[in-house]
C-alpha cells in the first residue's frame, strides 16, 4: 500500500511516503509556527523524492490533534483538499497515539503513555498498551493515576513535552518510567498505523479536547 502521511499538530513539520514496509522518502522540521508556509513545498519535495506521482498513492493520512490551533487546521484542511483532489480515502490519527506507539517501539516496552503540555496546568494524555486509551485532558496527578493503573509493574515509556515532569514524578511514585526525545508526532508513524486502520466513509476532523477560549456573544 503506498500511502503519503503528514503531521502539523505540535513542534513540527512532518511528511512520509511508505510503500508498505518501505520508507520511500521522508522530511521532518522542527517549527513552533510557519506549518501553513512549509507543508506543501515539503509534500511536493517528499513525492519527488518518493519517486511516486500522486496518483499512484492508494490512501493518505494525518494526524487529527490534539494540538495546536493552527497546526490542527492546516495539516486537516490541506489533506481535506488532497483527498476531494485524488479521490482517495483519508485516514486520521490522534497525535497522542502516533508519538506513544514511537516511544514503546524505541523504548522497547509494552506500554507507552503520551503527556503534552496543554497548559494551565493540564496535559493531554493517551495511552498505548494492548488496547489504545482514549485521548483526555487531565491533571498531571490524574495521568499519573491512569499510568499506574495500567503498568502493574511494568516500565512505561514516557513521550510528550511534560515526559521529564512525568518521570521525576512517576519515579517519587514507585513507577517505572523510560523517557524517550520524542516531542512531536512523526509522519513516518503516522504513515505506518493509518496504513493498518480500515478504511472508512467519514472524513477526519480536529480533535478537540478543551473547549474554545472564543465565546459567541449573548444575542
Amino acid at each position: 500500500m503506498k500511502i503519503l502521511a503528514i503531521d502539523t499538530t505540535f513542534g513540527a513539520c512532518s511528511v512520509a511516503v511508505r510503500d508498505g514496509a518501505v520508507l520511500l522518502a521522508y522530511c521532518f522540521e522542527r517549527m513552533d509556527r510557519g506549518h501553513a508556509e512549509a507543508l506543501a513545498p515539503m509534500v511536493e519535495q517528499t513525492m519527488k523524492q518518493s519517486g511516486l506521482a500522486f496518483a499512484e498513492l492508494d490512501r493518505l493520512g494525518v494526524t487529527t490533534g490534539p494540538g495546536t490551533f493552527t497546526g490542527q487546521r492546516v495539516g486537516l484542511a490541506f489533506m481535506r483538499g488532497l483527498r476531494l483532489a485524488l479521490k482517495r480515502p483519508l485516514i486520521g490519527m490522534t497525535s497522542l497515539r502516533a508519538m506513544g506507539e514511537q516511544a514503546r517501539s524505541l523504548a522497547g516496552c509494552m506500554i507507552a503513555a503520551t503527556i503534552q503540555d496543554a497548559r494551565r496546568e493540564e496535559f493531554y494524555f493517551e495511552t498505548v498498551a494492548d488496547e489504545i486509551g482514549a485521548p483526555k485532558i487531565l491533571t498531571l496527578p490524574d495521568a499519573l493515576s491512569e499510568v499506574a493503573k495500567l503498568a502493574s509493574g511494568k516500565t512505561v515509556a514516557l513521550a510528550g513535552t511534560a515526559r521529564e515532569k512525568a518521570h521525576l514524578a512517576a519515579t517519587a511514585m514507585g513507577l517505572k518510567t523510560q523517557l524517550t526525545e520524542i516531542v512531536a508526532p512523526d509522519a513516518d508513524w503516522v504513515a505506518r498505523l493509518c496504513a493498518d486502520v480500515a478504511e472508512s466513509a467519514e472524513v477526519p476532523k480536529a480533535l478537540y479536547l478543551r473547549e474554545p477560549d472564543a465565546k459567541r456573544p449573548l444575542p
